[in-house]
C-alpha cells in the first residue's frame, strides 16, 4: 500500500522541506551564469532566438531532465526551478521592454560590420565570427566579393541584415570564394606585368590601385601584407 513516506520521498528525496529556499537561490544563480556565458559568447548559434529564450530551454530543459532519470532529485525542487526560471524570464524580458540601457545590455547592439562598403575590423572582431564563416554567410547571399554590399549588419539574434551595392555602383572588392583567396600575390606580382587595376588586403579587405604600387605594401588598416587581385563582377542574384 502506498504510504505518506513514499510520496515525501518521490516529492523531495532525502532533502527537508527548507531545501527549497536553497533550490530558489541555486537556480538564480544558474541563470544569471548561463545568460552571462551566452551573452560573453558572442552571437554565434543564436539565430533565430533570443537570448532569453535559449536561456529559458537551458534551464527548463536541464531542470526537467534530472528528476527524470536520478532517483535522488525530486520533482517539487524541479517544479520549484520552472517556477523561479518561467517568472525571471517574464521580469527580465519586461524589464528590457521598458528600459532600453537594460536591453542593450542584456542583448547588446546591431554591429555594422560593413558600412559603405568598407570592412569595419571593430565591429568584425567584436562579432566573434571568424573570416571563413562571415565569407560563408555572405556567399548564401549570392556575394561574390565584399565590393557588392553597402553594408552588412549582424542583428541582435545573429541574422546578417545585407543592403547591396546597385550593378553600377558595384566597386572594386575582395573575392570571398575559397579558391580565390587562395590566389594570394606575391612580391614581384605587384612590380611587372600587371594585368589588373586594383588589388585587395586577404585580411579586411581595403582595396588600392594596383598599377601606383612597385611592391606589395602593408595593409595600414589591418597591418597584414597579403593582397589578392580585387574583383568588380556584377552581382548574380
Amino acid at each position: 500500500m502506498f504510504e505518506i513516506s513514499e510520496l515525501r520521498k518521490i516529492l523531495m528525496h532525502d532533502h527537508p522541506f527548507g531545501f527549497l529556499l536553497e533550490v530558489v537561490l541555486r537556480t538564480v544563480i544558474m541563470f544569471m551564469i548561463i545568460l552571462i556565458a551566452l551573452r560573453a559568447s558572442g552571437k554565434r548559434g543564436i539565430k533565430q532566438l533570443s537570448i532569453f529564450e535559449l536561456v529559458l530551454i537551458i534551464g527548463l530543459g536541464s531542470a526537467a531532465g534530472d528528476p527524470m532519470f536520478y532517483d535522488d532529485v525530486g520533482i517539487l525542487p524541479a517544479f520549484v526551478v520552472f517556477l523561479v526560471v518561467i517568472t525571471l524570464y517574464i521580469v527580465v524580458t519586461r524589464l528590457s521592454d521598458r528600459f532600453v540601457r537594460i536591453e542593450k545590455l542584456l542583448e547588446g547592439e546591431p554591429l555594422y560590420v560593413i558600412r559603405n562598403g568598407k570592412l569595419s575590423m571593430d565591429a568584425f572582431r567584436a562579432s566573434g565570427l571568424s573570416q571563413d564563416e562571415f565569407f560563408a554567410e555572405l556567399r548564401l547571399r549570392n556575394v561574390a566579393h565584399l565590393g557588392q554590399v553597402q553594408t552588412v549588419l549582424i542583428e541582435t539574434s545573429g541574422e546578417f541584415s545585407v543592403l547591396f551595392y546597385a550593378d553600377e555602383d558595384v566597386r572594386y572588392g575582395l573575392p570571398i570564394f575559397p579558391d580565390e583567396l587562395k590566389h594570394k600575390l606575391e612580391a614581384r606580382n605587384a612590380a611587372v606585368n600587371q594585368d589588373f587595376e586594383y588589388i585587395a588586403c586577404a585580411q579586411c579587405g581595403s582595396v588600392r590601385n594596383a598599377r601606383d604600387t612597385h611592391e606589395l605594401p602593408t595593409c595600414p588598416e589591418c597591418d597584414v601584407c597579403e593582397w589578392i587581385e580585387a574583383s568588380n563582377a556584377k552581382r548574380i542574384a
